[in-house]
């Protein structure tokens, strides 16, 4: 399988439009269906060998114990139930519309029958789900190519994660932003204020350093990997970054670290060079937050201190 392939944002804006919108039904079901963990851990997919998956939900009160997945290798749309029931569906040739009614239809013949806010989330329109028969591109091909980077990049997010002790998050794909991220907490509550809105609230009620990967959208139109602070210290965007090719940006008053995906495309080593990235920004964050770096750390997932590397 080819390490990083080609996703130019160009290529596939509406099969990631579509899909993006497909993916938002699922969430938000997700969401009503499941038990609330601190700063949205509940919310986001994982991916599987064969696609996405919500994971369990229901099953202590009136719903049952049920699994939504994409199947992106199949294509298809799978409702498991945990006393053995099973229906699914194929995602090609759908529109929004038609993948909600028959996702809805599909849960009801199932005995499920959740209550979602059908309308996208910070997606530029209002349209409801039911009606959306705009955005009815879903392309197999750049589908699956979609899901074999976002695999290629947990894995990569993982190792990443494993040098840190302190408390982090899962690996998880945010259905909401379309990116993939992990963050380290710094243990440090913050005091946000009551008009921040609430889904930032939960999101930054602690201080983060977090690390993740984005396939790109109109006001950044090109893949890549990120690193930002939350709260974020003051002269952060003057600290050092590696490789030569990161650089920080400035996004909505604050400033992310960024590697374009292009750039890893083409190195020697991509795998080195995404994993030095995003080690130089956290430890720009962790210098001017004052993390303990030396005391969180966990070369390659280890504390045991009498285990012998060979």
């Amino acid at each position: 399988m080819e390490l990083f392939p080609a996703m130019p944002l160009a290529e596939w804006t509406e099969a990631k439009e579509t899909f993006h919108r497909f993916a938002q039904i699922v969430g938000k079901i997700r969401l009503a269906s499941s038990n609330r963990r601190n700063h949205w851990w509940q919310v986001p997919f994982h991916p599987t060998g064969r696609g996405l998956t919500t994971r369990p939900m229901g099953g202590l009160g009136e719903q049952p114990l049920f699994c939504v997945d994409f199947d992106l290798v199949r294509h298809r749309l799978v409702v498991d139930v945990f006393d053995g029931r099973s229906s699914e569906f194929s995602l090609i040739g759908r529109s929004v519309a038609s993948f909600h009614d028959r996702l809805f239809e599909t849960l009801a013949g199932l005995g499920i029958r959740p209550e979602i806010w059908a309308v996208p989330f910070d997606m530029g329109d209002d349209t409801p789900f039911a009606e959306d028969t705009l955005h009815a591109r879903y392309d197999p091909v750049l589908i699956n190519r979609y899901w074999r980077i976002l695999s290629q990049v947990v894995q990569l997010l993982d190792r990443f994660a494993a040098d840190f002790a302190g408390k982090t998050s899962p690996v998880h794909h945010f259905w909401h932003t379309f990116d993939i991220a992990v963050s380290r907490f710094t243990g440090r509550v913050v005091r946000v204020s009551p008009d921040t809105d609430p889904v930032a609230r939960e999101a930054y009620s602690w201080e983060v350093i977090s690390s993740g990967f984005w396939f790109g959208d109109k006001e950044r139109p090109w893949p890549a990997f990120y690193s930002y602070t939350a709260p974020e210290p003051a002269g952060l965007e003057r600290e050092p970054l590696r490789p030569a090719q990161a650089e920080w940006l400035a996004a909505r008053g604050s400033h992310l670290a960024v590697l374009r995906y292009d750039d890893v495309r083409v190195m020697e080593d991509p795998v080195g060079a995404v994993l030095e990235f995003l080690d130089s920004a956290y430890q720009a964050g962790a210098r001017l937050t004052g993390v303990d770096t030396e005391t969180l750390a966990s070369p390659g997932g280890v504390t045991d201190p009498y285990y012998e590397r060979s």
